[in-house]
């Protein structure tokens, strides 16, 4: 999906702005590249749209590659006076990382697994130790050494047998999430020569250790549509397809319960889901139906001991309730309540242990987590104690455990990882992160959470957080995120990066929009279609709160989104150009109308639930209003610094580029108007650990430069 969620990339405080100064580089001589204007005429529903730069969705031929390396040609000479502080910006950020650094581990079905990373190396090397972690390492996969003559690699969906002796695994090495499968044998190291290629990367064993069930996609939506069947060492043109989703807004996707006693298609769209199961001993056997999709209903299953739990929102519960149901009788008509709906507590998952149910909710916009017997003798919250932290289960894959592993960080302090004995209530802290470099106390920041007005008397919380002394008379740098879509929550979370702009004097702060999930689904369900404009105006009157605060002024207002974030970015600079003095749009999803009338591009039809169909004239009149592309007009636009990636399947190159050459055509002023093309990456930008800190450094040395810090 566009639900890629993009985390925000970017005690001195300078009172001045490239808008009362001259540019510090030579750049004012420099003439910006200029696309030719080729009108298209687009219609529908009796309304014309002229789209003098639909040419550019053209990525073999040779005008687009020139138009695109000369918008970089004319970025790097715009900033060329920054490429020693993008430098120093990187070394910085990349010494806070322990390079040599290893996850906790976990153990597994008679093994301990470990990823670790080495010194100057950019990628991770997965391992195992049998039954203690004192015996011989065993090398799963060294990335680095794979990666080598790529420019992009990712591995992902490292899947071992329960007999432990095979790994199938998936691999990109271009960033359009086309993987190919690959089966390792862990004994001799040989990888069979069978190979699959357009999955997702994920796969799921059998319990016989011999069948592999994986999911395919169509070549041309790139929509994961297909489950298969394959038997190891057989050839792929041989796997057998079991279902096939035949409607172009749904999904599927294949995994085995926690209990490991079933597998389980899934099917989801936006708004509805459905299940197939099949005993995991029997893989030749028929898929049944667990419920049947009815538009609406969204379920998700876990299955314990002759029960299914299923978490939904049966009945009109909103928020979601949990209920459960037998083995034998899986049809709605037969679920029974366990924990019902609340109006001010949002249940957002669930995971089974043997002695232990464990439930993750959201009250207030925080997360909480509960831990509840199974016979009742026990039922409490695990406690937190600010406004500004994340907390999540991490890998607890073994089942007959009283220990429940989960992750916890803040605005201000590093992430770290946590056993918790469910029964004692003890807690062991197995790792916190470190911030290297000699700088770092935590004690030296702040955080809060403060709630803006929106035009309609809505509360929008705020998470912020920066250095303490801040003076809050409206000098102060700050720096505005948010993404507001797919009921995606964006959590308060600590970063070292950050760090970078925070001890430079910049605020850093989260805005809770509409769109996501924060307060709970009714919080989506008011971002999204025919009210998808509350997280644009949202975003606009939260800023507008942190100026009338004086925590910033528009002089120093500063706003980040990436893909649906970056069509944030792109409504609010047509909203409101004059509050903001800089703007970062990543990979931005600007073009919505034309996209979502091209049922050919990747992802289209299956979210046609986020943003409603066009094809509605109702729905592309409110989608042709908001459009970023569709409503640049001829005025001042703030500074802005626009990425993608050309290689990007989510939300394509051509509609960052569009907007950037239409936005030349109209806009007025001097402000800075700057795209980077990733010539190599998708949308998820460079894969490295360290490629991809030099991207962060870009985006953070345009925000700096912005308030004349260079050093």
């Amino acid at each position: 999906m566009k639900k890629i969620v993009y985390v925000s990339i970017l005690s001195l405080i300078f009172a001045a702005s490239c808008k009362e100064k001259e540019p510090s580089s030579p750049s004012m001589e420099i003439t910006p590249p200029k696309a030719d204007k080729i009108a298209k005429n687009l219609e529908m529903h009796e309304d014309v749209r002229i789209d003098n730069y639909y040419w550019l969705n053209d990525k073999e031929n040779p005008e687009t590659i020139d138009y695109l390396e000369r918008e970089n040609d004319y970025y790097e000479k715009m900033t060329a006076h920054t490429k020693d502080f993008q430098k120093d910006l990187f070394e910085e950020m990349k010494s806070r990382i322990k390079e040599d650094d290893a996850s906790v581990p976990y153990f597994y079905n008679g093994y301990y697994y470990i990823t670790r990373f080495e010194t100057g190396k950019d990628y991770p090397i997965y391992s195992r130790k049998k039954e203690s972690l004192d015996a011989p390492e065993e090398i799963l996969f060294n990335v680095n050494e794979m990666a080598e003559g790529h420019s992009y690699y990712n591995l992902r969906g490292i899947n071992i047998s329960p007999d432990n002796q095979w790994v199938a695994y998936g691999v990109d090495t271009l960033s359009r999430r086309k993987y190919t499968l690959y089966i390792k044998n862990l004994e001799t190291g040989e990888q069979l020569s069978e190979t699959i290629a357009l999955t997702t990367g994920s796969s799921t064993w059998a319990n016989d250790s011999n069948t592999l069930f994986y999911t395919r996609k169509d070549e041309q939506t790139l929509r994961s549509n297909k489950i298969f069947k394959h038997k190891k060492g057989q050839p792929a043109d041989s796997d057998q397809l079991l279902f096939t989703e035949e409607d172009e807004t749904f999904s599927t996707y294949i995994y085995k319960t926690k209990s490991h006693k079933y597998l389980a298609i899934g099917s989801f769209s936006t708004l509805t889901s459905e299940f197939r199961i099949l005993d995991a001993d029997t893989p030749d056997g028929e898929f049944t139906l667990f419920q049947e999709r009815t538009r609406g209903l969204e379920y998700n299953i876990s299955h314990f001991e002759d029960a299914f739990y299923i978490v939904t929102n049966k009945d009109g519960a909103t928020n979601f309730k949990l209920m459960k149901t037998a083995e034998n009788a899986t049809s709605s008509d037969n679920w029974e309540e366990v924990i019902p709906h609340r109006n001010d507590v949002l249940l957002e998952e669930i995971d089974i242990f043997k002695e232990y149910l464990v439930i993750g909710e959201r009250k207030n916009g925080l997360n909480e987590m509960r831990i509840k017997r199974w016979d009742d003798t026990a039922d409490y919250y695990l406690p937190f104690g600010n406004e500004t932290y994340t907390v999540y289960p991490t890998t607890n894959i073994e089942f007959d455990t009283h220990i429940l592993r989960y992750a916890y960080n803040s605005l201000t302090t590093p992430a770290s990882v946590i056993d918790f004995n469910m029964q004692t209530k003890e807690k062991e802290v197995k790792k916190e992160v470190e911030v290297l470099g000699g700088k770092f106390n935590k004690d030296n920041y702040e955080s809060k959470r403060v709630w803006a007005t929106a035009e309609d008397g809505t509360k929008v919380p705020i998470s912020m957080v920066y250095k303490k002394g801040l003076k809050q008379d409206g000098s102060n740098p700050l720096l505005l995120y948010a993404y507001g879509s797919y009921g995606s929550t964006v959590d308060p979370y600590f970063s070292t990066v950050r760090l970078s702009l925070l001890d430079r004097g910049f605020i850093y702060a989260i805005a809770h929009v509409r769109g996501g999930q924060y307060l709970g689904r009714e919080w989506y369900e008011n971002g999204k279609l025919l009210k998808k404009k509350n997280t644009f105006t949202d975003f606009v009157d939260a800023s507008r709160f942190l100026v009338k605060e004086k925590y910033t002024s528009e002089k120093h207002l500063y706003a980040s989104g990436g893909s649906a974030g970056g069509l944030l970015m792109g409504a609010i600079v047509n909203l409101a150009p004059d509050l903001y003095n800089g703007v970062v749009a990543a990979v931005p999803f600007v073009d919505v109308v034309t996209t979502m009338l091209d049922d050919s591009i990747p992802l289209t039809t299956g979210e046609y639930d986020e943003w409603g169909n066009p094809n509605d004239k109702e729905s592309y009149d409110y989608m042709k209003s908001y459009s970023p592309y569709d409503n640049v007009e001829k005025k001042e636009y703030p500074n802005m610094l626009v990425t993608t990636g050309l290689h990007d399947s989510q939300v394509q190159y051509w509609e960052p580029a569009k907007w950037v050459a239409k936005l030349r055509e109209y806009k007025k002023g001097k402000q800075l108007l700057l795209l980077h093309t990733n010539m190599d990456a998708g949308h998820g930008g460079a894969s490295g650990r360290f490629e991809a800190l030099k991207e962060v450094a870009m985006d953070y040395a345009f925000l700096l430069d912005m308030e004349g810090i260079s050093k």
